[in-house]
């Protein structure tokens, strides 16, 4: 038997529970009843991940950190264009990636920190939901197809446990066009929350969020798979959808107080 009710008196998030495991008809449903909503669809009780492993870039920031390093450059437009077109998988993204940076070459490493202070700001909503998983004794994990240069600082801030990114070659205080090491893509995304989730044993639940292409394996390895405010691709791939509100919306889904 179906049962609707709110989760708290006069809240703002309904919880359904429905009979049958047809979770395409459910998300159709409430797509085609709540548009511009914000929903996580489960099969079992929904609770407090073990693992949350999030995606940086116009997810737990606003900005792609790629896009406003180019843009002290002159080099926003064409930057910008190859950025959107990987995220919304139309390119291959390691591919798109070295393109992008090969276009940064011979630019002072010092913008990086002047971008960072200038422009990078994280999303509403990020401290208050980090802050809160860690008291509830979740992992936190920032995989990102950007840069190290701005991940760690941007973890440190908002007290994630483990960054996982690319590093730009600098040589001689400027960035060669070139990257060092594995590019972390898709599947490397993914390979994180399945590492991170193995440590954590076969009970283990692991909550990923993200909104591009790059995203999409790993959001379906998720158990909570979070698209937040994301391209279409991202979007059709998880099981949870940010539309309307900002990231502590990922605690009213949980029904987490915001601490």
């Amino acid at each position: 038997m179906a049962h609707a009710a709110m989760l708290d008196f006069c809240g703002d998030v309904l919880q359904i529970e429905s009979p049958g495991d047809d979770m395409a008809a459910m998300r159709a449903a409430l797509d085609a009843h709540f548009p511009d909503s914000d929903g996580l669809i489960a099969r079992d009780e929904i609770r407090v991940p073990d693992v949350f492993v999030s995606d940086m870039d116009s997810t737990i920031i606003r900005q792609e950190c790629i896009d406003e390093l180019a843009d002290y450059a002159g080099l926003r437009d064409a930057v910008s264009a190859i950025t959107e077109r990987a995220m919304r998988g139309e390119l291959d993204f390691a591919s798109a990636l070295r393109e992008r940076v090969a276009l940064l070459a011979g630019l002072a490493d010092d913008t990086i920190d002047r971008c960072l202070r200038e422009r990078i700001q994280p999303t509403e909503g990020a401290r208050a939901l980090i802050d809160t998983l860690a008291r509830n004794g979740c992992r936190t994990v920032l995989v990102t197809g950007g840069f190290h240069h701005f991940a760690d600082p941007i973890a440190e801030q908002l007290g994630f446990d483990r960054v996982v990114a690319n590093r730009l070659e600098v040589v001689g205080g400027r960035l060669t066009g070139r990257l060092v090491g594995a590019i972390t893509d898709s599947l490397a995304k993914k390979q994180v929350l399945e590492e991170e989730l193995a440590k954590k044993g076969a009970t283990a639940i692991a909550m990923a969020a993200g909104d591009g292409a790059n995203d999409v394996p790993m959001l379906e390895a998720a158990t909570y798979g979070l698209a937040y405010h994301a391209k279409p691709q991202a979007r059709a791939a998880a099981n949870g959808w940010i539309d309307r509100g900002d990231l502590s919306a990922i605690l009213k889904l949980l029904d987490l107080p915001n601490i």
